[in-house]
């Protein structure tokens, strides 16, 4: 298990947010962010042993970029992106991004307490001109970078088929260590599996005891089984929306178990 601590001093490509006092900065992020808001907390630790596992991966793997999804909408697979990429950002020598790829339902600006000031996904996808340094914004206190999504478009599908996804998500290997990319439910659209294509791992988020294992059996079925990098549980009694575009469920997950393997 990693022992490194928390760092605050900025880095990454992108804009600097903010320089206010750390407690101002972290009024604006939800609760539920513990490995933002309490990094030395129990449940910051089960995303570090989470951080531990996805290093070791890159280690031996040479993963680098890791989707973050689910089979439906309210597993929990935001808030373990956010946690999770914070949690590797604690490191003094990561660079890490975190990129926001669910262009229909997009909330990781929100959670982050981010404006919307700055250029996004959607804008990088429509307009070919923009590079990441256009976009990305930093969490300077957090050691974070995160590229937000955007207004949701109506062509959400065509944007993600063009080459250009593939093009930013290159950008993004030779300027940081680490991507995770918070990405849509995979049975409700099909957006995730034109995402995955571009990740060296996916890891798929379950709400413990409620997603249903039909769902599961899907979500599987639809992801490149070489890319499966392991599943999180998430314990959370808040019911579950049975719409992806009815939106997420407002109460945090909390991660209980993970197993984790590499296929062959």
């Amino acid at each position: 298990m990693s022992t490194e601590q928390h760092n605050e001093t900025p880095r990454g490509r992108g804009r600097l947010v903010s320089l206010e006092p750390r407690r101002r900065a972290a009024n604006r992020l939800e609760e539920h962010l513990v490995s933002l808001l309490a990094p030395h907390s129990a449940d910051a630790e089960r995303y570090r042993m989470l951080r531990n596992d996805v290093e070791t991966f890159r280690k031996n793997d040479n993963l680098q970029v890791l989707a973050v999804t689910s089979p439906l909408a309210g597993d929990g697979k935001t808030t373990t992106a956010i946690n999770l990429a914070a949690s590797l950002a604690q490191s003094t020598a990561a660079r890490v991004l975190l990129a926001d790829v669910d262009l229909r339902r997009p909330s990781v600006a929100r959670q982050v307490g981010l404006d919307g000031s700055r250029h996004s996904l959607v804008d990088a996808l429509v307009g070919p001109g923009l590079t990441l340094e256009d976009m990305v914004e930093q969490l300077p206190q957090f050691n974070l970078s995160v590229l937000q999504a955007g207004e949701a478009a109506d062509t959400t599908y065509e944007l993600l088929k063009s080459s250009r996804l593939k093009e930013l998500v290159d950008e993004a290997r030779r300027r940081y260590d680490y991507i995770v990319l918070d990405t849509p439910p995979f049975v409700p659209v099909p957006d995730g599996r034109l995402i995955t294509k571009c990740a060296d791992g996916v890891l798929v988020v379950l709400a413990a005891n409620r997603t249903p294992r039909g769902a599961l059996a899907e979500a599987l079925s639809l992801i490149d089984p070489a890319k499966i990098v392991g599943l999180v549980f998430n314990g959370d009694d808040s019911p579950t929306s049975s719409s992806y575009y009815g939106g997420y469920v407002a109460s945090p997950p909390r991660p209980w178990w993970r197993h984790l393997w590499r296929s062959s």
